[in-house]
């Protein structure tokens, strides 16, 4: 594996993991850069098909729709259909007329690289009030062994510490059984991605969600840890495979370069796009429900 892979993809973990720890402000500042590069990837890879997409304003009605859930997750939900108004009339009044491509481009692009990932951001949000213990809303653990009490953590950053190990679990186990064992191909899409690796893949979400279920006292843990596994294995797996199937009708091998041997943002992140939402539910009113 090339050294530049290596150092970004290290240099990239620790980034992502401070973000996530420290949560508030920090968190929501952090996912705002990520949602502003990868729509810019989106509309790169738009344009190359001719499509003439609201960009700039997409692009700033996502940034409000990231800072809006930071300070109430409730009115997120009113921003973005405001938002979309706002590109339609954009679009509306250019002096060439817009396509339906173009409308329908705009529109993606602030539903899958802005509304879907600014679930992250809501949920690092839960319970961080009552542990702030930094500017900006942030959190940090005042003792080392709290890293082993769960109870000394915010409930956003525990669901998404595991979410993440569900991931990349699930990416783990796909590439490594799916180099050992892989057989039949799952999609034209991704020629490489075979369905015995993406059956392991799941299968490693699983395991790790029941452990995590299990330490984190979650209500039928068994039961619970399974559902949670296969939520995040399979839309993680439908992320890369839309990603996938928007760079091979583009023409594009990767998304971008910013990462030296990892491509671009939408690249290392497409794996979180779908799982976002659905795992907010999932634990803001599925848990709630079976622990009544």
């Amino acid at each position: 594996m090339p050294w530049a892979r290596i150092i970004s993809g290290v240099i990239a973990i620790v980034i992502a993991l401070s973000m996530i720890v420290l949560g508030g402000w920090y968190f929501t500042i952090g996912f705002c850069i990520i949602v502003y590069l990868g729509q810019k990837e989106y509309f790169k890879m738009a344009r190359a098909k001719g499509i003439a997409p609201a960009a700039k304003t997409t692009l700033i009605v996502s940034q409000v729709l990231m800072v809006m859930s930071q300070i109430n997750p409730e009115i997120a939900d009113a921003v973005f259909p405001i938002a979309g108004t706002l590109i339609c009339f954009y679009l509306l009044f250019q002096p060439k007329f817009a396509t339906i491509a173009d409308i329908a481009a705009s529109i993606m692009g602030l539903f899958y690289c802005g509304y879907l990932p600014s679930y992250w951001v809501r949920m690092r949000s839960l319970g961080q009030a009552s542990f702030e213990n930094l500017p900006l809303q942030g959190f940090w653990v005042t003792q080392p062994s709290d890293w082993l009490n769960p109870q000394a953590l915010p409930q956003g950053l525990k669901v998404i510490l595991l979410s993440f190990l569900c991931i990349w679990a699930a990416d783990i186990g796909a590439y490594v059984f799916g180099r050992m064992f892989g057989r039949t191909k799952l999609t034209a899409i991704s020629p490489k991605k075979t369905v015995e690796g993406a059956v392991f893949g799941v299968l490693g979400s699983v395991i790790v969600a029941c452990i995590g279920a299990a330490i984190l006292g979650w209500p039928i843990a068994l039961l619970t840890g399974l559902g949670f596994g296969l939520l995040i294995g399979m839309t993680s797996l439908m992320g890369d495979l839309t990603e996938s199937m928007m760079k091979r009708d583009a023409g594009f091998k990767d998304s971008g370069d910013l990462i030296p041997g990892h491509g671009g943002i939408l690249d290392r992140t497409d794996s979180y796009v779908f799982t976002a939402p659905l795992v907010y539910y999932f634990v803001t009113l599925l848990l709630p429900l079976l622990s009544s």
